[in-house]
């Protein structure tokens, strides 16, 4: 038995939640291997929205198994009031719910220096959602992180530790803060963690794998945020590729089986950082509005564009995608025209190859094929996708190379087409 993962290609936000929701079904566990709360997976069903941070997206299919990898890193307070919200709403998680010993915790510290460590950088942001991740991934990569199995061991003292060296660290920032509100809905937060199964989830996956029971990877942002390949230093701190499975699961790179690689029929981006096909016109708007364009955790609107053939095969290419899911089609439907960016013009050369630097100098190339003006929303198979839709997957597939497997037409988990 392998592990299939399921990741988004572009910049995040491409609907992974709803994908996994709807795969879940066919897989005995879910496992998210990377991120944290700053990664916010909306899904619609039964007339509910639901936005999960944390919990994987296999929750809500009943008696599967969800795990929280030791790639994620966890914000106890917002853990609980994620629980919570999902209990109030009738999903019970205390036995479908585990958590691995070596995820690493999000102190409330961690918080506080995401928010002076932008403050300090003015206008070269980078845009983070402030809940902490950039300084406990460094943490962890420093060796100063506090893992969830610390809980067990001694914790007092290693917490107190790590908080005083972050308070020097923020007297250097000359950052006013209260620590005390925060902190007691933090230790809140730690109690709730603990009512959960905590595990060591490395030997946990591989004895599933042992016993021929089906794992699907959730990934979390998308690869163009990738920590080494994605639009550096516009990225998260975390490996979302591919890869990061196996680092944040435990598992060995021939366990790795399909590899369901996520975009949508357009691109968008949240904060600061290149976006070669971004727009800034009616169209961008059209886009934003009638895709809800707006971040699940921040609520922050998205930045939007047309779809990047030329990023798309990179990412492909450096996750190994073996199927394509193409999400928010019925977006589209109100354009005459759809454009799609098929090479890079920089400098007066022609590229197809997603180059180190991506800035000002970068003009793209499209190909424009006609619009549909239907309502593809109400479609319940690819037989009554009209004929220019069926000439716009076909284009996309011929450039990259991978069948498009799945189509998306709408927010809800019924909205979703098999081919």
């Amino acid at each position: 038995m392998k592990v299939d993962v399921l990741l988004g290609l572009q910049w995040g936000d491409e609907g992974k939640g709803k994908i996994v929701d709807v795969l879940t079904p066919n897989y005995k566990v879910v496992a998210r291997f990377q991120g944290g709360p700053n990664a916010g997976h909306t899904l619609e069903f039964e007339n509910q929205k639901y936005v999960l941070r944390s919990i994987p997206s296999g929750i809500f299919q009943g008696g599967k198994i969800n795990l929280i990898g030791n790639g994620v890193v966890i914000d106890p307070a917002l853990f609980k009031a994620e629980v919570e919200a999902l209990e109030a709403s009738g999903h019970t998680l205390t036995d479908r719910l585990y958590i691995s010993k070596k995820a690493h915790l999000i102190l409330p510290t961690h918080r506080l220096l995401d928010s002076a460590n932008e403050a300090a950088k003015g206008n070269l942001k980078i845009g983070t959602t402030g809940k902490g991740i950039g300084p406990v991934y460094t943490d962890k990569t420093s060796r100063h992180g506090l893992r969830v199995g610390d809980i067990f061991h001694n914790f007092k003292e290693k917490y107190d530790t790590a908080i005083a060296r972050h308070k020097e660290m923020l007297n250097n920032f000359n950052f006013e803060y209260d620590l005390s509100e925060i902190e007691e809905d933090w230790f809140e937060g730690l109690e709730k963690l603990k009512t959960f199964n905590i595990i060591d989830s490395e030997h946990f996956v591989n004895d599933q794998l042992k016993q021929e029971r089906s794992v699907l990877a959730e990934g979390a942002q998308g690869s163009l945020l990738d920590i080494d390949f994605g639009t550096y230093p516009f990225v998260t701190s975390s490996n979302t590729v591919c890869a990061g499975a196996c680092t944040g699961l435990g598992i060995a790179p021939h366990n790795i089986g399909e590899v369901f690689g996520i975009f949508k029929a357009y691109c968008t981006r949240v904060g600061s950082g290149p976006f070669p096909t971004e727009l800034f016109d009616e169209d961008g708007d059209e886009m934003r509005n009638k895709g809800n364009e707006y971040g699940s955790v921040t609520g922050r609107p998205r930045r939007c564009g047309w779809i990047d053939l030329v990023a798309l095969k990179y990412t492909i290419m450096i996750n190994g995608v073996t199927q394509l899911i193409m999400m928010k089609s019925d977006v589209l439907d109100a354009f005459d025209t759809i454009k799609l960016c098929v090479a890079y013009d920089i400098n007066g050369e022609k590229t197809e190859n997603f180059p180190f630097e991506i800035n000002d100098d970068i003009k793209p190339e499209y190909v424009e094929l006609p619009g549909w003006s239907v309502d593809m929303t109400k479609m319940q198979s690819e037989n009554e996708f009209p004929e220019e839709f069926n000439a716009l997957l076909s284009f996309i597939e011929e450039e990259l190379g991978v069948p498009i497997k799945i189509v998306s037409v709408g927010p809800d988990r019924a909205q979703t087409i098999i081919r």
